[in-house]
């Protein structure tokens, strides 16, 4: 226990000694589930920010998630005129992770928080009515580890839609909670420390 904490007291000082890369998870691609790649000129932006979101739609057993992001694809393009899917990864109930935005692209919001610099990575459901699943944690832990690893970053690079915007409830409270608790960092901190050993 006390290793633990230890543990994540020298990540969020970003102290860790640092552990063996991480594999990528599997993501599936863009092309995969039939949307069109965004094209963009813009300089990559540099992630410094990873945060998690919800759809804020209850999610129906049975919803196929291709179909379902090539709706949101395709809204994005042609009602908000956004570059692409605001999100850069939409992780399904099932712990699928899917491609959306390209990471370089940074996101859009209907909020009034710059997501300049931050990868988000949206859960689908609305986890102010639902629960994630435990497939949904473990896949948002698992990408979280990575990208952490990946852009060099600490713990406290994680957080949630709400901690920068007043202006919403996401990621909804039965996923926030895993945040506000602690957990979530502990577990990214437990898959980080596992390829140290």
């Amino acid at each position: 226990m006390r290793a633990a904490a230890l543990l994540l007291a020298l990540a969020l000082a970003g102290c860790a000694s640092a552990p063996a890369p991480l594999p990528p998870p599997p993501i599936i691609a863009v092309e995969t589930w039939g949307g069109t790649p965004a094209a963009s000129s813009a300089p990559a932006q540099r992630i410094t920010h990873i945060t998690l979101h919800h759809q804020g739609e209850v999610w129906r057993e049975g919803t196929d998630p291709a179909a379902y992001l090539r709706r949101l694809q395709q809204w994005s393009r042609l009602s908000k005129r956004w570059a692409d899917i605001p999100y850069h990864y939409v992780i399904a109930p099932d712990g699928r992770i899917y491609a959306a935005r390209p990471l370089a692209l940074p996101g859009d919001t209907n909020t009034e928080y710059d997501p300049t610099g931050h990868a988000l990575l949206m859960l689908v459901g609305n986890f102010e009515e639902q629960q994630p699943t435990a497939a949904q944690l473990d896949a948002a832990v698992t990408l979280s580890a990575w990208l952490l690893q990946q852009h060099r970053l600490g713990l406290d690079a994680i957080a949630s839609h709400k901690d920068y915007s007043s202006q919403t409830v996401c990621p909804g409270q039965n996923l926030y909670g895993y945040l506000a608790s602690g957990w979530f960092r502990r577990e990214v901190a437990q898959r980080l420390h596992s390829r140290a050993l």
